[in-house]
């Protein structure tokens, strides 16, 4: 009988030689892939044995947080796993924008926040909750015309990105400061926060930017029960540096 993702949740599967599941809190600067990518070589040190190795669920380099890893035949699972709702945590930064919609490109325009209060912000965080429209960020990995379009983007190409319907269950805001917002998001997969931080600082007649992201949910399974990079090569009992290769 096949093990239910929630019950998988409360004790992650750890025989990674037929199918195994590893939650890793995915550090600042690492692609999804160079988290795999050391997996994979420290399974490979471990067993002596090629194994599938795949993640259910890109984040950002920029982004930390709940990165699912798969091994063995639990790799056929990956799109069950990466359908579940997910929950973010960071802070949007007000009164400006960036092409990316992130810290990876320069401030191309800034704007006005006088007028921005907490009443505010409160307001339009409600205008985000239930199903909305939203256009994927240029600097995505969504493929346009057979390219990622984060490709085409760094090239200064202009990429034409399709809307999408996604889902946002619940959000929270707070004002930090002046030009900072904290905010916690319950949404669907597919949904991009760097769009949502965009779209937010359209509808607070300002701009806005994705500053810092958090991944602290994916189902059932949490950040608190996932491990840094370090316990995944004290488990596996390898020795590893600490940059990704």
């Amino acid at each position: 009988m096949e093990t239910s993702l929630h019950t998988l949740s409360q004790t992650p599967q750890t025989d990674y030689l037929k199918g195994g599941i590893l939650l890793i809190d995915k550090p600042l600067d690492w692609t999804s892939f160079d988290v795999v990518n050391k997996v994979r070589r420290s399974l490979l040190r471990k067993f002596n044995k090629k194994l599938k190795v795949g993640h259910a669920g890109t984040l950002d380099p920029l982004a930390t947080g709940l990165l699912i890893i798969c091994t063995g035949a639990f790799t056929k699972r990956i799109n069950e796993v990466q359908d579940q709702e997910k929950e973010y945590t960071g802070v949007f930064v007000l009164g400006a924008t960036r092409p990316s919609s992130d810290r990876e490109t320069e401030i191309d325009a800034t704007y006005p926040t006088e007028h921005i209060t907490e009443e505010l912000i409160q307001q339009v965080a409600k205008t985000f909750v239930g199903e909305i429209e939203q256009v994927p960020p240029a600097h995505s990995a969504i493929k346009v015309d057979g390219k990622r379009a984060y490709e085409s983007a760094r090239k200064g190409v202009d990429v034409k990105m399709s809307p999408r319907i996604v889902s946002i269950r619940e959000m929270e805001v707070k004002l930090l400061d002046a030009t900072h917002m904290h905010f916690r998001v319950v949404c669907s997969k597919g949904t991009y926060i760097r769009s949502l931080a965009r779209d937010f600082g359209l509808a607070l007649k300002s701009g806005a930017y994705l500053d810092s992201l958090v991944r602290t949910r994916i189902g059932d399974f949490r950040l608190t029960q996932a491990m840094t990079m370090d316990e995944v090569y004290n488990l596996l009992a390898v020795e590893e540096g600490a940059q990704p290769q």
